[in-house]
């Protein structure tokens, strides 16, 4: 199997099954419920470790919570509540959003706030490689003694110099590894530096080789990611002497009229109210129709388009056709194999849908979390009942009685056809 890599700018080959396969995700910093964009990288890397482990690899998958940074902080003074409280309540509402998605979890999903000891252990390491300095509480990453900064994202001295002014710097390219505590701030740890919290890179480096190891085949996160976090978390990483990630997979961004969706801009869907509007199938349809790298278009009219796709699967078993034409489970993996090209996959999903596939459609329905659209509801007993009671009204030709009856199940909600077998009875849509 080949993903694209974003550092090397190339498709790379995973190694073959059984592997292992270790991956690490950048999750949400949990400050309020989660909108659609959040879940995009969540469903597409769960997605991933199906598919692999389908194939027979021995898979890893950590996803991390940021629990501990500045936008918490800032969002539980407004709300006038402790940072702790409010990052304990949006992870629950994260970990509910998500699990809705019917996807199952991560086998990791470790917090910052309790990765704090191997968090100051790298950077006590970086400081003693001459990688990173102390300044008034602050601990810095400088820059400058890392020559490979800015090969992953290929950021302009400008991009560097915006991350985080102050006046603590060396060189205003650094970026912060421990923040001195600020009295706003009501959480904080000691540190050989004084009391404080980490900085927002420095988690993932330390949580990634926690509980992955100095070395790991798939960083995962959103492209909004890939500068300055995962920038960072390359350098301090690779600084420290660890190969860290070998490659790099960036998932495109949803947008909501040509601009991406963000907290910050305050264009936001959250992934409740799309849950609750529109349902979890078309939300994984529409995410399953655009190649993970790619950005995706979030609308009224893309979440309808996906609904009616998610109608005409449940069709295909309620109301099944002569199987025709041919199905090979090969060209779904082909398709997946080559950069996990999931647009590819879909139209395989349909045309075995059109020629009465049901049991490769029932398959590939099921790796992407979507097997529930091929499960046709039992019939009531009542519906039963008046079906044994038209099918004998039909042997013995009394035809009226047998429409009255098709009118009785129509109105419990069940279609009656007539087949070489006996009635058969499929839900009404």
């Amino acid at each position: 199997m080949v993903l694209y890599d974003s550092l090397t700018r190339a498709k790379q080959e995973l190694p073959p099954p059984p592997g292992p396969i270790r991956m690490y995700v950048c999750g949400p910093t949990v400050y309020q419920r989660i909108h659609v964009g959040n879940a995009r990288p969540y469903v597409v890397f769960l997605w991933l470790k199906r598919w692999l482990e389908h194939r027979g690899y021995a898979v890893t998958l950590v996803e991390n919570v940021t629990d501990v940074n500045d936008k918490i902080y800032e969002a539980a003074d407004k709300q006038g509540i402790g940072s702790a409280e409010l990052a304990e309540a949006a992870t629950r509402w994260y970990v509910e959003d998500t699990d809705a998605l019917g996807l199952g979890r991560p086998d990791h999903e470790p917090l910052a706030s309790e990765s704090i000891p191997e968090i100051v252990a790298l950077i006590e390491e970086l400081v003693g490689r001459g990688l990173a300095y102390e300044s008034s509480g602050d601990v810095y990453f400088r820059v400058a003694a890392y020559p490979a900064y800015g090969e992953l994202s290929g950021a302009k001295l400008e991009d560097m110099v915006a991350q985080e002014p102050s006046d603590l710097k060396e060189d205003q390219r650094d970026f912060a590894l421990w923040k001195a505590a600020k009295p706003h701030e009501d959480t904080s740890w000691p540190s050989p530096w004084g009391r404080g919290r980490p900085g927002w890179h420095i988690e993932c480096s330390a949580m990634a080789e926690k509980l992955l190891g100095p070395v790991f085949e798939i960083h995962g996160g959103g492209i909004d990611l890939r500068f300055p976090h995962h920038e960072n978390e390359l350098a301090q990483s690779r600084g420290a002497g660890r190969e860290f990630a070998r490659l790099w997979a960036h998932n495109g961004l949803l947008e909501l009229a040509q601009e991406k969706m963000s907290k910050s801009l305050g264009n936001i869907v959250s992934l409740r109210e799309a849950l609750e509007r529109h349902g979890r199938e078309a939300i994984l349809l529409l995410f399953l129709g655009a190649h993970y790298r790619r950005p995706v278009e979030y609308s009224d009219e893309a979440m309808e388009s996906a609904r009616r796709q998610a109608a005409t699967f449940r069709s295909a078993f309620r109301h099944p056709v002569e199987p025709g034409g041919e199905a090979r489970w090969e060209d779904l993996a082909d398709a997946l194999e080559d950069d996990f090209n999931t647009p590819e996959a879909l139209a395989l999903l349909h045309a075995w849908r059109e020629n009465g596939r049901l049991e490769e459609l029932r398959r590939g329905l099921d790796l992407f979390g979507l097997g529930d659209l091929a499960l046709v509801p039992e019939p009531s007993p009542e519906a039963i009942v008046l079906r044994d009671e038209r099918q004998l009204a039909r042997d013995r030709r009394d035809f009226a009685e047998a429409d009255r009856l098709r009118e009785e199940l129509e109105r419990l909600g069940w279609r009656a056809d007539d087949t070489a077998g006996g009635t058969v009875l499929f839900p009404l849509e």
